[in-house]
């Protein structure tokens, strides 16, 4: 296990109720109701801000490897993260698929602007080798 020398940032939040209740940051940027995946129910579910928050720190983790190559990454870049929830023999687990749009990048240079990403990516890395990742270059 590594341990953080220096800590960056904390992100704090007060969740009561579980799939079915709140979810509040401490300087209430973020104040949601969470809800099952799948349900009829209002509100956002933790594998949707999985996806929201991986796939934004994947964006940075692009945005300093083409900063290493001395480019910058197109304004249109995207990435559509899929988080599934799914079972097997009756225990949970979750997998992944990115689909990465780099308008305009060489498509060998995206691959390794993605590679470079995945490894240095702080999501990417606590996941890694627990839950199956596909990335999908559009």
């Amino acid at each position: 296990m590594t341990t953080i020398d220096k800590v960056l940032y904390t992100g704090k939040t007060h969740t009561t109720g579980g799939r079915d209740g709140f979810s509040r940051s401490d300087d209430a940027q973020l104040d949601i109701k969470l809800s099952p995946p799948g349900s009829a129910h209002a509100g956002t579910n933790p594998e949707q801000l999985f996806a929201a928050g991986w796939s934004a720190c994947f964006i940075g983790a692009m945005g300093i490897a083409a900063g290493k190559r001395k480019i910058k990454l197109p304004a249109e870049t995207a990435v559509d993260a899929e988080v599934d929830l799914g079972t097997t023999e009756g225990a949970y687990f979750l997998q992944a698929r990115f689909n990465i749009s780099l308008p305009g990048i060489d498509p060998d240079l995206a691959r390794a602007l993605v590679e470079e990403a995945h490894q240095t990516c702080p999501y990417s890395r606590a996941t890694r080798g627990n839950i199956n990742v596909e990335l999908i270059l559009a």
